[in-house]
């Protein structure tokens, strides 16, 4: 079985409002993310929120995981949604995913899966501009790795760390994410 983590617990900074609530081909972000983890093969849906909750609403259809710890940064997120899913013997696996990716799709994820399925792999990251990255796959053998990422580390460290257990999936546009104003301008225009 696996499990997809959106992360979503981010301040938005340099954005100066949740990215998670942008709308974008008539969903917000977020939603366009629980939907492509909905329609793929994963049998769970877990969304990690923390800062701007008040303003973000849970997306039905998945588990909702409150991050108090979100400023200590992604590493806590990740560690909050790999530790409860680990007490799940029947999950193996776990899809890390950030929610201002909007070119990820369904078709994306079950790549991930097949790809894991097909090479025996640990690990499965997207590949993209000469770089690994979200969202990417990791086998319950990682977990305990993920459990001692700190502060602003995500999942990279591992795949950096990992290089050599990683299959990677193409994924063209894995880059494009909406990190500013000039970035969503850009994404709807």
């Amino acid at each position: 079985m696996t499990a997809a983590i959106i992360l979503a617990a981010g301040v938005s900074s340099r954005l100066g409002q949740p990215k998670q609530n942008l709308l974008h081909n008539g969903q917000t972000l977020l939603q366009h993310t629980v939907f492509c983890a909905q329609q793929s093969t994963c049998e769970q849906v877990i969304v990690v929120l923390g800062a701007n909750t008040d303003k973000i609403k849970p997306v039905d259809g998945t588990t909702t995981l409150y991050n108090n710890h979100w400023q200590e940064g992604m590493a806590s997120s990740i560690r909050l949604a790999i530790t409860q899913i680990g007490k799940d013997t029947s999950i193996e696996n776990a899809i890390i995913m950030v929610c201002d990716q909007p070119f990820i799709s369904a078709q994306l994820l079950n790549s991930l899966i097949d790809k894991h399925t097909e090479t025996g792999r640990p690990i499965v990251a997207c590949a993209y501009n000469d770089t690994t990255g979200p969202p990417a796959l990791f086998h319950r053998s990682v977990f305990a790795k993920l459990l001692l990422l700190q502060g602003h580390e995500g999942a990279k460290k591992i795949l950096l760390t990992h290089a050599e257990g990683v299959a990677t999936v193409p994924f063209e546009k894995g880059s494009i994410d909406i990190d500013t104003i000039a970035d969503y301008e850009n994404l709807i225009n």
